[in-house]
Order: C-alpha cells, then sequence, then structure tokens
C-alpha cells in the first residue's frame, strides 16, 4: 500500500486553481495544466509516497504520464527532492517507477536544470548507503531515463518499453528502433532485467530484500563440486581444470544459495555472458557475487564485475567471486574495447573494497584476467583447479621450446593447488562435500 508524501513534506505550496502560464509565461501552459489535473486528478507529473514491498519499506517516486507527457518541471523537481530527503531521514531504498518523455520546454532552462537538482539528491542518497532501483516503464526517454533510469543501481524494465535519451520524434530517420527499446537497452548492457508486469512487485520486493541486508561477516567458502584429489603434476593439473565434465559457476551459485537475482552489463555498451553478477539469499544474509564461467573474460565482464563490487562495498554487502578463466580475451575486439583500462578498474575496485571479500579459484587462473577477480589476501582453491602467471603453451613457445615441452613447463610453472598453497598464494584447499 502506498502512503502519499503530503504538501508540507514535497515542499510545495497549495496549487489549487492556479493557471498561470509559469515562468516563461508560455501562452496556454496553465490551461493544459489544468486539463491535466482535471483528467489525471494530480497537480504534477509525479507522485511520491512510502510503500511496502514484501516486508521492505521503500520511498516510491512514480511518473503520471498522462500528466503533460510525465515531463520534468520545477514542480516535479520539489517533488523529487522531497522523496529524497524523506528517504535518506528515514534510511529507506528509493524505487522510481518512470514513465515520462524528458523536461517540460514550457518551463525551458528553469526545467532543464532539474536534471542536475535530481543528480544531486541521487548522489546524497547513494552517499548514505540506499539503494535505488529504478523501473522503466514506456516510454522512458530523455533527461528522466539519464538521471533517474540511467543512475540507479539497479535498473529493470518492462517487456517492450521505449527506452532512450531521444523520444521517437527527435530521432534520427534513420536510427534502428530497436536501439530505443527495453530489450535493446538489455542487450547493450544499459538494463539488468526485462520484467513481465505481473512479476514486477515480486522482484522488486526480492531485490530490495537482498541490497538493504547488510552484512560485517566475510561470505563463507564454497565447498569444491568437483575431484578431491590432487593433481600429481602441474599437466595434469591444468588438463583436468579444461575437462567439460569439470563444474562451473553455475553449478557453484546454484547450491551456495537459496535465490538469487542479477545485474546485466557494464553501463558501457557492454554484455559479457561469461561474467555473471549479482546479489543472492543464503541462509538469510546477503551475498553479492562475480563469477567467471570458464570462458576468456571479456572488457564487459570485467567492468560489470566492477560494478557490482562497488555497489556491494557502498551497501556493506559481502563478495564472494569465483575464479575461472584462461585468461583475458585478447583479440582485436576486446583491445578497441579497452581491455586494459577494464581490468585495471576491477583491480582497483578489489582493491578499494572495504566490505569483506571471499574469492574461490573453482577452474583455471589464467593470468592477470583471473587475478584480477582474486580477493588479496583471501583466496582459496579447489583440487581441480590451477593459477599460473601464463599458460604453459604460451610460456613454452615464449621459451622457444618445443610442444613436447609443455608438461615440464607446467611443472615448472608451479601451478598446481598445493603449489599455491606452498608459495603462501592462497589461503587453503577447499575439500569436495
Amino acid at each position: 500500500m502506498t502512503v502519499p508524501v503530503g504538501a508540507d513534506e514535497t515542499g510545495e505550496t497549495d496549487e489549487t486553481g492556479e493557471t498561470d502560464d509559469g515562468p516563461l509565461h508560455w501562452d496556454g501552459y496553465g490551461a493544459a495544466r489544468a486539463r491535466a489535473a482535471e483528467s489525471t486528478g494530480e497537480r504534477e507529473s509525479v507522485v511520491c509516497g512510502t510503500a511496502d514491498f514484501g516486508g521492505t519499506p521503500a520511498v516510491v517516486i512514480s511518473f503520471e504520464f498522462r500528466y503533460l507527457g510525465g515531463s520534468l518541471g520545477r514542480r516535479t523537481g520539489d517533488r523529487l527532492e522531497a522523496a529524497y530527503t524523506r528517504a535518506r531521514a528515514l534510511r529507506l531504498p528509493v524505487v522510481s517507477l518512470i514513465a515520462t518523455g524528458g523536461s517540460r520546454m514550457q518551463e525551458g532552462m528553469l526545467a532543464l536544470t532539474q536534471l542536475q537538482r535530481i543528480a544531486g539528491q541521487s548522489a546524497l542518497t547513494r552517499a548514505a548507503g540506499l539503494p535505488q532501483v529504478a523501473v522503466l516503464r514506456d516510454p522512458t526517454t530523455g533527461g528522466g531515463w539519464a538521471t533517474l533510469g540511467a543512475g540507479a543501481d539497479v535498473v529493470l524494465a518492462l517487456p517492450g518499453a521505449q527506452v532512450g535519451f531521444a523520444g521517437s520524434r527527435v530521432r534520427p530517420a534513420d536510427a534502428d528502433p530497436a536501439a530505443y527499446t527495453a530489450e535493446g537497452q538489455l542487450a547493450t548492457g544499459h538494463v539488468d532485467a526485462v520484467v513481465p508486469p505481473e512479476r514486477l512487485r515480486g522482484t522488486l520486493a526480492r531485490w530490495l530484500r537482498l541490497l538493504t541486508t547488510t552484512d560485517e561477516e566475510a561470505a563463507p567458502v564454497p565447498a569444491a563440486q568437483g575431484a578431491d584429489d590432487l593433481p600429481e603434476s602441474g599437466w595434469n593439473a591444468v588438463r583436468r581444470t579444461r575437462a567439460p565434465a569439470r563444474p562451473r559457476a553455475e553449478a557453484y551459485l546454484a547450491t551456495y544459495f537459496d535465490w538469487r537475482e542479477e545485474l546485466s552489463g557494464d553501463r558501457c555498451g557492454g554484455v559479457d555472458g561469461g561474467m555473471r553478477c549479482g546479489f543472492g539469499h543464503r541462509a538469510g544474509r546477503t551475498v553479492a557475487y562475480a563469477a567467471q564461467c570458464g570462458t576468456a573474460t571479456r572488457p564487459a565482464g570485467f567492468r560489470t564485475a566492477a560494478r557490482l563490487v562497488r555497489l556491494a562495498d557502498r551497501l556493506g554487502i559481502p563478495v564472494l567471486t569465483l575464479v575461472d578463466t584462461p585468461g583475458a580475451a585478447n583479440d582485436a575486439a576486446a583491445e578497441r574495447a579497452g581491455a586494459g583500462a577494464a581490468i585495471a578498474d576491477l583491480f582497483t575496485a578489489m582493491a578499494a573494497a572495504r566490505t569483506p571479500l571471499t574469492s574461490l579459484l573453482i577452474g583455471e587462473g589464467g593470468s592477470g584476467g583471473a587475478l584480477a577477480l582474486a580477493a588479496p589476501g583471501r583466496l582459496w582453491a579447489t583440487p581441480d583447479s590451477y593459477f599460473s602467471v601464463i599458460a604453459p603453451e604460451l610460456a613454452t613457445a615464449i621459451l622457444k621450446r618445443t610442444p613436447a615441452d609443455v608438461p615440464r613447463t607446467a611443472d615448472q610453472l608451479r601451478l598446481r593447488p598445493q603449489d599455491l598453497m606452498s608459495l603462501g598464494l592462497i589461503r587453503g584447499i577447499v575439500p569436495a562435500n
């Protein structure tokens, strides 16, 4: 049930009967507002209040698109600022149900500068350690998308919703319409999930429960799910780690969590299906996770993981990482997408995190692309894993050895779990259940 925010809390004066044409004296603006109020029963394009989502209270911002296209004006800014202020006072998350065409042109630059005001309130709320979740309805365009929508911690969208900075009437004539949809934004890493209306309340309840359950204790280390015996040689470790039947990230996540919700995308135009990130529920606790799935990690994957770590750190939620990659993707497309910068960003996020980090090497530990996801000083390994400065085959080539020398090189690299333990690089080798 939604409890409206009162006029005293929004900072608004009584608008009853107001028919002026606004700060620009735009002819007909007052009459348009009066008609909008009569047809919607609302005095502005947003309604703010509090609501309960499966036991988690939140401040809710809901747009009324029938009121001048859900556009943002000065009084809209008043209401939004009041909603954020109330969220911080009550220590509540913010849920924005967005449907807007952008800034209100009848108020000119005074309307446009509300975007700075919204961004400022969002930044204060973020600094207070409170989560923000956006739901993109149809349409979500202009400044509403570029502040409340894209600036949220978690971005959900309704199927088929029009989503984009440019509205339908101002796009280039030859623009691909698919790029301006919820599904298109999901595919390019700007939306976390497209959620059918009938599942929206339940999904919001799950997300809000996960994001508001803080914990100062480190996440427990998962049990190993593959082989229980240690490899006899370095090459044996490499071969069985690369075996198709070895358990991957999905098997670990499925047994570790009761249920979970996933983040998707790096917010820079990329998605890497080989990096699973999200928040999960485990025995009454929330644990954030970033898990490599055994493929070469792409720049989007590193950026998504860094996004996950920073969000968990800000909210006070422990992080579990599962390390399993032959290495960072090294093709030309990866270099153009900024592989080096993306890896550096994840190293920085992991190093700067104050929330406890737990890492488990569950498969291949391929050079820096794997190390970037490993918590400094808090890394464990399974018996069917290895970690190496470089793949044995590549080391052999660099040393100008023959292919027959690969097993010998693997042994020299001391990459087995027991080697890592003796070198003080891991905290322990976890046994299988």
